[in-house]
C-alpha cells in the first residue's frame, strides 16, 4: 500500500472541502436556470404573432429594360391586409411617359393629353398616327381596395402600357418616338374592373413579357404621376408565350424568350403568383388576360 502523506483528519477535511464546493456549484447552477428565458421552438423571447396583418408595401429597385438597356435586381414583396394580398410594388421601368422623366424630346408625359382615357390603345392619338400590329389581347383587370375589406375598387383608375411586338416602347425607343400607342387610362367602373384592348407584347432581350399599370384614387388624379397609389407589372404563362410568339411578326421573341425565365428575370425572380394573368383564347382569334390585383387604397 502506498503511503499518501496525509492523515485521516486531512483526508476527513479535504473530503467536506469538496461536499461544500459540489453544493456551493449546484446551487449557482439551479440559480443561473432559473434566470434564463423559455425559448420557444424556432424563435426568441421576443417572437410574437399578430391574428391580423397589417397592409404594407415594400419597393424594389428594379429597372424595366427596352431593346438596349439592362437592369438591376428587384426586391419586391407582397403583404397580406384582410382576405387578399397586394400585388407587390415594382419599378415602372424607364419608359413610362407618366411625366416622370424625358425622351429624346424632353419630359414625356401622356397622362395630361386628351384621348388618353380610352380602352382602345393600339393606335396613337393626340396628333400622333400609326397602329401597333400583333395578336389581339383584351386585358381585363379587377381592381380591390385591401383598406376596405377588400372590396371592389370603383372609380380608382389604372394607367398601362408596354411595348410592341417588336419589343420597341412608343415615345422612346428608336422608330417610334413618334408614337404614342399602348398606352391609356381607363377607370374602373362600380365592380373595381378595367378593360383595355390590345397587342400581346413581345419579348425583348433580358426580360419576361410584361404589361406595366399605375394606379391611382381616381380619374381626376390620374394626371399626375405623384398621386399614384401603386406602381408594379404583370406577366403571362409560358404556354401562351410559346403560342403567340409562333405568330407572324413575333420571331425576335422566340429568340429573346430562349434566354430567359421567371426565375431569372429581374422583376417576378422573387415571385409572381400574384402576378401571373389567367389567360384564354388563341393565336388566331386573340387572347383574353384577366388579373385581379389588391391595393391599398
Amino acid at each position: 500500500m502506498e503511503a499518501h502523506g496525509h492523515s485521516l483528519a486531512d483526508d476527513l477535511k479535504k473530503m467536506m472541502q469538496v461536499a461544500a464546493g459540489r453544493r456551493k456549484s449546484l446551487r449557482w447552477m439551479m440559480a443561473s436556470a432559473a434566470a434564463l428565458p423559455i425559448l420557444g421552438c424556432g424563435g426568441s423571447s421576443g417572437d410574437t404573432t399578430s391574428s391580423t396583418s397589417t397592409a404594407t408595401t415594400s419597393t424594389g429597385s428594379t429597372g424595366s429594360t427596352g431593346t438596349t438597356g439592362t437592369t438591376g435586381t428587384t426586391g419586391s414583396t407582397s403583404t397580406t391586409s384582410g382576405s387578399c394580398s397586394v400585388i407587390p410594388e415594382e419599378t415602372g421601368g424607364p419608359y413610362p411617359a407618366d411625366g416622370t422623366n424625358s425622351n429624346s424630346a424632353g419630359i414625356a408625359n401622356v397622362l395630361t393629353q386628351s384621348g388618353v382615357v380610352r380602352q382602345d390603345i393600339r393606335s396613337s392619338f393626340g396628333g400622333m398616327s400609326g397602329t401597333a400590329a400583333g395578336v389581339p389581347l383584351t386585358i381585363k383587370l379587377k381592381i380591390i381596395n385591401a383598406n376596405a375589406s377588400c372590396g371592389a375598387a370603383g372609380g380608382m383608375a389604372v394607367y398601362l402600357w408596354h411595348c410592341d411586338r417588336t419589343g420597341n416602347y412608343s415615345l422612346y425607343s428608336s422608330g417610334v418616338t413618334s408614337q404614342n400607342y399602348l398606352r391609356g387610362v381607363q377607370e374602373a367602373d362600380a365592380t373595381g374592373e378595367v378593360t383595355f384592348t390590345t397587342i400581346f407584347p413581345g419579348c425583348y432581350d433580358g426580360r419576361m413579357p410584361h404589361v406595366h399599370f399605375e394606379v391611382y384614387p381616381t380619374l381626376a388624379k390620374s394626371t399626375n404621376a405623384s398621386n399614384r397609389i401603386k406602381t408594379s407589372q404583370f406577366t403571362f404563362p409560358m404556354a401562351t408565350l410559346n403560342e403567340v410568339y409562333a405568330s407572324s411578326g413575333y420571331s425576335a421573341s422566340v429568340t429573346n424568350l430562349a434566354r430567359i425565365s421567371y426565375a431569372s428575370d429581374n422583376v417576378f425572380g422573387d415571385g409572381y403568383s400574384l402576378q401571373m394573368a389567367a389567360m384564354s383564347g388563341n393565336a388566331t382569334d386573340g387572347y383574353v388576360a384577366t388579373l385581379t390585383l389588391a391595393v391599398i387604397g
